[in-house]
């Protein structure tokens, strides 16, 4: 069989456009897709020709996509679909633009201890969500947790990989990382919750030191020393590790899946007590601190089956006793003691009747500090969750109550209060802010908000939520409610200056309306914009209107005054303030005078730009002014006299 890997811009099963490959896994290649039916982005995640090929796990690999497609958590990858196409399998997968833990890791560790408490805690989430469901994820490492940009973990395959939890090939090779598996799976044994915890310990103890606890050559080298040999202490590492935070790190990481924490609950509750300083209380009493392994003879392969390691607890050589000690006829000596010692306890027992303490009053303590205080008084405990409005992980009851004398290594049970529940968000798009917070509060969540544009959902509307619509979360958590601000605002270009049509052209391709008003101008040309409003540099919302003052002809302008120029210099004036010109001739009996505007009508002042100014122009005639007659001189008077 050939199974052909689709190329950019290639249609998977008729629905999953492939715009770019993401990466390589041991299971399979992950495409980053466009869903053409739901037009949004997915992880398309295409099996391997190898196991495409086994119908087997095929159809385990079916099973367990269609359980993990019930998982809708914040912290959880959600599976939106699965099918097949050209000879393989797929899963259609949230996409999350992000980075993977491992890559954080790389480029940052160590981490500070709080962030990566807060990271572990998500994770955490994730698990206990999974597990409450019936969900091992079987494969938790930091290549499967990925970091969006605002911080959130989310963890992706959860149960797929149990599809391979028979895939045992002829060399003992086994699916997962061996750097995270837990001793357990390690040896081929069944795996619970506490597997799943073990990886999460290994991730933390990554995330603040830098390296994996357990390294080697080889995979088996590894798993050798993931069930035998104890883990260098993480301060040795990194001295920013604290005591407390070290514990739970060392108590995550314990051989015996019995002495770790019994649920990511109580390693969510042992993590936020360490951030505050306070160490987890110790393992169970009575199980053993390192597990011992010791290979059964053979010959070593890369990865034993299930069944090549037999666990033992203590390995102590004896030697056969000389032959007069070894029993004889003083058995009765040693059977003779034995009586003794019991009797002798049996006496003290009924003298003193035990060793009583004082039960303290927990009721009210964060859990951790509860069965610390126990602990320290000698007392064993038990617990039972229990749904409650008081905070998650608050001891709400207890029995025997505080002040009550008991026996030293008696047990206290305690009621822990497990949350309000969990509860679906609401589709709230378009709904008014406070509706949308009242949906909310009624169903037990805390709200915080942010704005956001948009083009189509008005002002003070909810866009939508954080996390999505659908989503299942615990009552008491967090849902961020995105409310419209409106359309984007963006800054107004400059318009002033340019000629009326270019400066709208320039405002609509910003996404504005235009308003257009004119006004008389008589120092700039017609069409020409005056002013702008809002002003240039000004923000305002996309889709709001412009509005522009733009330049017109006057109705009214000035006449220029050109009496007493020259015909030609007074008609240029009053041709260019755009009047008409009339000429009408006088004449005058001075040289001086010829070609001179003598009177204008109308005179200087206001007329309407076009009209017709007439000019009266003198004309130089002689016969007006005859020379004097010189021939009878006169008196000298002005009168002439005749003879």
């Amino acid at each position: 069989m050939t199974v052909e890997m689709p190329t950019t811009g290639g249609i998977v099963d008729g629905r999953y456009r492939i715009i770019g490959r993401v990466g390589s896994g041991g299971m399979a290649d992950v495409y980053c897709a466009e869903d053409l039916q739901l037009g949004r982005k997915v992880a398309l995640k295409l099996l391997h020709r190898r196991f495409a090929e086994d119908a087997e796990f095929v159809e385990r690999f079916r099973r367990e996509a269609s359980s993990a497609a019930g998982l809708q958590h914040p912290n959880v990858v959600s599976v939106y679909d699965r099918g097949e196409w050209d000879g393989t399998s797929y899963i259609a997968m949230e996409f999350v633009d992000g980075e993977t833990l491992k890559r954080v890791i790389v480029d940052q560790a160590p981490l500070a201890p709080d962030r990566a408490i807060d990271i572990a805690l998500q994770i955490l989430r994730a698990a206990r969500f999974a597990h409450r469901r019936g969900i091992i994820h079987r494969d938790l490492k930091p290549q499967n947790v990925i970091i969006d940009p605002e911080g959130r973990a989310k963890v992706t395959d959860f149960g797929i990989a149990r599809a391979g939890a028979s895939d045992m090939t002829q060399t003992g090779s086994i699916m997962g990382t061996a750097q995270y598996l837990s001793p357990e799976q390690a040896q081929g044994h069944s795996v619970s919750e506490p597997s799943d915890l073990y990886s999460i310990g290994i991730i933390l103890y990554e995330m603040v030191t830098g390296r994996v606890p357990f390294e080697g050559e080889s995979a088996v080298t590894i798993a050798l020393k993931q069930v035998s040999e104890a883990p260098v202490p993480p301060s040795a590492l990194n001295p920013a590790v604290g005591p407390a935070l070290e514990a739970v790190i060392l108590r995550a990481l314990e051989k015996d899946p019995a002495r770790r924490f019994a649920d990511a609950d109580e390693f969510a509750a042992a993590l936020e007590s360490a951030r505050n300083g306070v160490a987890p209380p110790p393992a169970a009493i009575g199980a053993t601190d390192v597990t011992q392994i010791v290979p059964v003879p053979g010959p070593l392969v890369p990865m034993p089956p299930p069944g090549a390691y037999q666990q033992v607890e203590h390995v102590e050589e004896r030697r056969p006793l000389p032959p007069e000690e070894d029993g004889g006829g003083r058995w009765w000596i040693a059977l003779l003691v034995g009586l003794l010692i019991a009797g002798g306890v049996i006496a003290a027992l009924l003298l003193l009747g035990g060793e009583k303490v004082t039960v303290p009053n927990v009721v009210g303590a964060p859990r951790a500090e509860a069965e610390i205080a126990l602990k320290r008084k000698g007392l064993s405990t038990d617990v039972t969750l229990k749904q409650s409005e008081r905070p998650k992980d608050t001891v709400i009851g207890q029995d025997p109550s505080g002040g009550t004398e008991v026996g030293k290594g008696d047990v206290v049970s305690l009621t822990v209060s497990a949350g309000p529940g969990t509860a679906r968000i609401p589709d709230l798009e378009g709904q008014k802010r406070s509706e949308a917070r009242q949906a909310l509060e009624k169903l037990g969540f805390e709200i915080d908000e942010v704005r956001e544009p948009s083009d189509t959902i008005s002002s003070s509307r909810v866009v939508g939520t954080r996390p999505d619509a659908g989503q299942e979360l615990e009552r008491g958590e967090t849902v961020t409610l995105i409310i419209s601000s409106g359309r984007e605002r963006v800054a107004v270009p400059q318009v002033t200056g340019l000629d009326v049509e270019d400066a709208r052209s320039t405002l609509e391709g910003s996404g504005f309306a235009v308003s257009v008003k004119e006004q008389e101008d008589d120092q700039q040309d017609p069409g020409t914009v005056l002013a702008q409003s809002p002003g240039a540099g000004e923000r305002a919302r996309k889709g709001s209107t412009v509005t522009l003052t733009v330049a017109k002809e006057p109705s009214q302008v000035d006449v220029p005054d050109v009496t007493g120029l020259d015909e030609s210099d007074a008609t240029d004036q009053l041709s260019g303030a755009g009047f008409r010109v009339r000429l009408e001739s006088q004449d005058v009996d001075t040289p001086d005078q010829d070609g001179v505007v003598l009177e204008q009508k109308p005179g200087a002042g206001k007329a309407k730009r076009g009209a017709r100014v007439t000019l009266t122009v003198g004309r130089f005639n002689p016969d007006l002014n005859p020379e004097p007659d010189t021939s009878n001189p006169g008196t000298g008077d002005g009168t002439v006299t005749t003879p």
